[in-house]
């Protein structure tokens, strides 16, 4: 062989086999989950959080967020090449662009407070959703039934003779829902009960817990967008702006919120990262 296509093919054979390194070279991204509402590890609503160097196709984040199998996975991005996810961001508030619009955070010295739309809620006929009902917590007494149409979430409140421990021990049949409410009017069930009185237990408003089989999440451990809703509803039944809210999952989240006079709420809990490492994709 003469020494010009000898030459052709080891630069064929080196291209090749420098493709093959990049195509199984695996990408190292830095990935973190933080438990929210919550100062302790191992409660409160747990999320992923992701950084990317460079942009990822949608399969790739759904994959991504699969693999972490919790309700929420973010992607943080950076905005320009020459930005640097070592260094410390010195910003107070941070603004996040979604799906449903402008969603606000700030940092405050017990936590974070996030800036989110107040939803309104609208009486429910109790025929219209019968079904749902019945299927989902059976012959519960139910006090009180509300719709937000923004958010596709339907409120139930349980009746004022159940206590919080009952919320907690009730059993959520989410696994028919799919069936009984297919027209894609309700995308998420709240389940809410009236707060008691302190004593040998930490006084709150109201308590609730949230599901959402129609997205894939059966239940919720703690659901800011929920509250969203809650605090419609209970500032209205109560006359308070200024409530102490708790979401009864297996893992429970506290919630302080406040409503403002420009139609949204502040909604503010604790954070606690519980693990940091490298994800290979």
């Amino acid at each position: 062989m003469q020494s010009g296509k000898l030459q052709e093919v080891k630069q064929i054979t080196s291209n090749f086999e420098s493709l093959q390194k990049q195509l199984t070279r695996k990408m190292k991204l830095p990935i973190f989950i933080a438990d929210a509402f919550t100062a302790k590890a191992f409660y409160g609503n747990p999320a992923a959080v992701c950084l990317l160097e460079n942009k990822l196709d949608e399969d790739m984040h759904q994959k991504i967020a699969r693999e972490m199998n919790l309700s929420e996975t973010a992607f943080i991005r950076k905005l320009h090449p020459t930005d640097d996810f070592t260094q410390k961001n010195v910003n107070s508030a941070l603004t996040f662009v979604t799906l449903s619009g402008e969603l606000k955070a700030r940092k405050v010295e017990d936590g974070i407070v996030l800036d989110l739309p107040l939803y309104p809620v609208q009486p429910q006929d109790f025929h219209e959703v019968k079904d749902l009902i019945k299927t989902a917590i059976g012959d519960t007494l139910v006090q009180d039934i509300c719709y937000s149409p923004d958010t596709r979430k339907l409120l139930v409140r349980l009746s004022d003779t159940y206590d919080r421990s009952f919320l907690e021990k009730l059993k959520v049949n989410t696994q028919n829902l799919l069936q009984v409410e297919n027209t894609g009017k309700v995308k998420g069930l709240i389940l809410t009960l009236k707060g008691q009185p302190g004593g040998q237990t930490q006084a709150f408003d109201f308590y609730s817990r949230y599901f959402a089989p129609w997205v894939g999440v059966a239940e919720d451990p703690v659901t800011g967008s929920a509250h969203t809703v809650l605090s419609s509803y209970w500032s209205q039944q109560l006359g308070k702006k200024d409530m102490h809210a708790f979401q009864c999952s297996c893992r429970g989240g506290e919630l302080e919120i406040s409503l403002r006079s420009d139609g949204r709420v502040d909604i503010r809990g604790g954070a606690a990262v519980v693990l940091e490492g490298t994800l290979m994709a």
